[in-house]
């Protein structure tokens, strides 16, 4: 997808939500081991990389979600991580989205010049459920970050971050269950709860997948097709569009860049089904939808 970059890939589990990691499960399908990091050489330096006529891959304006098969501030990376923060200030003109489950880590981690930070990266953090939230949000809170979200997934249980919302600091709230072997079920009501939370403060929310199980009404549904998990939350109308979260983007000279020249996503047919439209960066064009 074009809309992610895992400069490294393997974790260590961290927390509840680690339990029935995906990457884990996808990893060992291959024969390999989750816990094992490494360096990912051939998309390492991914927001450099440049096509046959000289321009960057990645486009001015565009969305890039980091680190979706491990954690930014995991610590077996702390050797690469200075590179990556530097080619994320030199890409000035593109969002980055960072999540983490490590927040505690954040802030011995920044890097030099970070200031009150750099308008073009948003920090997220991973709270499964209630304890984690109340162990981990305050901390986002208090971090020098322009742009800040929350996402609930695996959600693992209702969850009430109000309290947080009413600060006005966080712009997104995402959530979605969880998947594949062991997956434990979302129940809908947790999930509208959040959403009336969001509504409330006037917070975009998502809801991005039901999970392999879902409780809705008391049932119990299995729903082993991701693809179909995305449509069923979709289908709910649980999204809510709340107030813009707004970007500053600059050129290399840090001169604003005109949103009429930013990139602007595309959507295809099978977009319209989608739980995840209202946090993808658009059709990659690469047509794996259309075979799953």
């Amino acid at each position: 997808m074009h809309d992610i970059w895992n400069p490294w890939h393997g974790c260590i589990k961290y927390s509840e939500g680690c339990d029935n990691c995906y990457m884990y499960y996808l990893d060992k399908k291959r024969d390999k081991k989750g816990s094992d990091i490494y360096k990912v050489k051939t998309n390492f330096n991914y927001p450099l990389q440049k096509n046959r006529n000289g321009h960057y891959k990645i486009k001015s304006g565009e969305l890039i979600r980091l680190c979706l098969t491990s954690d930014f501030f995991l610590e077996e990376a702390d050797k690469w991580r200075d590179e990556v923060w530097e080619m994320m200030r030199i890409r000035s003109d593109v969002k980055f989205l960072i999540l983490t489950k490590r927040i505690q880590r954040v802030e011995q981690c920044l890097p030099q010049y970070w200031g009150n930070g750099w308008e073009n990266i948003s920090l997220n953090v991973t709270c499964e459920n209630q304890k984690r939230a109340d162990e981990r949000v305050p901390i986002l809170l208090k971090l020098p970050f322009k742009h800040k979200g929350i996402v609930c997934a695996p959600l693992l249980s209702e969850i009430n971050i109000e309290s947080y919302l009413k600060t006005g600091d966080i712009e997104q709230v995402v959530c979605g269950g969880e998947n594949y072997d062991g997956a434990r079920p979302c129940d809908f009501d947790w999930v509208k709860s959040l959403r009336n939370q969001c509504e409330k403060y006037d917070i975009n929310f998502c809801f991005m997948e039901t999970g392999t199980v879902f409780i809705k009404d008391g049932k119990k549904y299995n729903l082993p097709s991701k693809k179909l998990q995305s449509q069923m939350a979709k289908k709910s109308n649980m999204n809510y569009e709340g107030k813009e979260i707004k970007y500053k983007l600059v050129d290399g000279f840090g001169i604003e860049i005109p949103s009429e020249y930013l990139y602007k996503p595309h959507y295809k047919e099978n977009c319209k089904y989608c739980g995840s439209r209202s946090i993808c960066n658009g059709c990659a064009d690469c047509n794996v939808c259309i075979s799953q």
